[in-house]
C-alpha cells in the first residue's frame, strides 16, 4: 500500500550558489553522494540538485517534512544499472519506520535549469 508520495523541484542555480560556500555541501550531502557527484565532472551540480530534490521529496512523502532529520542521513546513489536508490540512516530511517515505510521508489530527472525528484513510500500505514 502507498503510504506517501512526494515531489520536489530544485533550481540548479541554488546548488551553484551552495557550491561556492565552503563546507555547505558537506552539511547536506553524505560523503558518498559528494564523491559520486564529483565523479560526473561537469554534471556534478545537476546531480547534486537532483539528490537534494530527492531529500525534499522524501520529507513530503513522509507527510512530516524534514524537521528533525539530518539530510546526510538520506543517501541517494545510483545502482549498477543507473537506477537511483535511497538509503536511510539514523533519524531518517526512524522517521521512515514511524510511518510504516518498507520500500522507497525514487525517480530523478534534471535539465539545464531544474532538477526534479519523486518519492513513493510503500508499506503499511501506522
Amino acid at each position: 500500500m502507498i503510504v506517501g508520495i512526494g515531489l520536489d523541484v530544485v533550481h540548479v542555480s541554488r546548488l551553484e550558489r551552495w557550491h561556492r560556500i565552503p563546507g555547505l555541501l558537506e552539511r547536506y550531502f553524505h560523503p558518498e553522494e559528494l564523491a559520486a557527484a564529483r565523479s560526473r565532472g561537469s554534471g556534478e551540480i545537476l546531480s547534486l540538485a537532483a539528490r537534494f530534490a530527492a531529500k525534499e521529496a522524501f520529507g513530503k512523502a513522509l507527510g512530516t517534512g524534514l524537521s528533525g532529520i539530518t539530510l546526510k542521513n538520506i543517501l541517494v546513489l545510483n545502482n549498477h544499472n543507473g537506477k537511483p536508490c535511497m538509503h536511510l540512516f539514523g533519524n531518517a530511517l526512524d522517521a521512515f519506520r514511524r510511518v510504516g515505510g518498507e520500500i522507497i521508489h525514487l525517480s530523478l530527472t534534471h535539465e539545464r535549469d531544474n532538477a526534479l525528484a519523486q518519492v513513493v513510500i510503500e508499506g503499511v500505514p501506522k
